[in-house]
């Protein structure tokens, strides 16, 4: 990437994240400002824009807004649901059709945004699905008195929603045309997403000990383990996204990105706002 090409890029990231942020205030308290600052917002276009940096500030709308469903979902879960009960409640409501909470609106927005197929909506459905069950198994992991093992642990990383984000954006941009398109490159996208469950766990474990949250390393894993575990990781993602390169040139770029990106800005910083 040149100069040119790096200056577009950024000003893609600043005009995603003040969109994000102006869409974000639509739903009140589902954002709140402790947690969701500017930093975020535009954490998460810089994040978008580099991955795609061929694409249209419209055809980034739905991967930002994809990865901040992620980030509410993700709090309204971890944080803010106290009964089982509310946990489910929260799922359903954003799967609804006719959802009554701010979360289910916020994701029906964002599923009105794909303007996509039925097909391909029922398969973005089925992965939204996925990355809520995922999280919702984590919530009850943080309470049983016997934890997940790590391989358990690692086989529920989409409760990082980092496929459903490909997912959502893949579908958006007409990179995909087929649901079978979406399981052809799942094996590659599910390798990525467990390394970075890793990858995040190894750079906020410290923060998510002060809210209790489930980890590697509270499930006993070394920072050594950790660390040759995420490095076994990204040799199999890197080996199942080569056959992909002909057939899905941009799926495959995006999923190598992902790998190299998140390795850098975790090593520095982290999406969440200290609070």
């Amino acid at each position: 990437m040149n100069a040119l090409d790096t200056g577009r890029a950024c000003a893609l990231a600043v005009s995603g994240g003040r969109e994000l942020a102006r869409h974000a205030a639509r739903f009140g308290d589902l954002f709140p400002a402790a947690a969701f600052d500017a930093g975020l917002y535009t954490s998460l276009g810089l994040a978008s824009a580099f991955g795609s940096p061929w694409a249209t500030a419209a055809e980034l709308r739905a991967i930002n807004r994809a990865s901040l469903l992620v980030f509410a979902a993700d709090r309204l879960i971890d944080h803010e649901a106290g009964t089982r009960e509310e946990v489910a409640a929260l799922v359903a409501d954003c799967l609804s059709p006719a959802p009554a909470a701010p979360a289910g609106a916020f994701t029906a927005d964002l599923r009105a945004t794909l303007g996509t197929t039925p097909e391909l909506e029922a398969a973005w459905r089925d992965q939204l699905g996925r990355m809520l069950t995922a999280m919702a198994r984590e919530w009850e992991w943080s309470r049983a008195d016997r934890p997940p093992a790590v391989e358990e642990y690692l086989a529920n990383a989409g409760s990082c929603g980092a496929y459903f984000v490909a997912v959502s954006h893949w579908i958006a941009t007409g990179q995909v045309g087929a649901p079978d398109s979406l399981e052809l490159l799942r094996p590659a996208g599910e390798a990525v997403q467990r390394y970075l469950r890793l990858l995040n766990d190894l750079a906020t474990h410290h923060r998510e000990k002060a809210y209790g949250d489930l980890n590697a390393f509270t499930l006993g894993m070394t920072h050594d383990e950790v660390t040759g575990r995420m490095a076994a990781l990204a040799r199999e993602a890197h080996a199942l996204i080569g056959p992909l390169r002909d057939a899905h040139p941009r799926p495959a770029s995006y999923l190598t990105w992902q790998l190299d990106y998140s390795a850098g800005f975790y090593g520095l910083s982290d999406f969440w706002a200290t609070t």
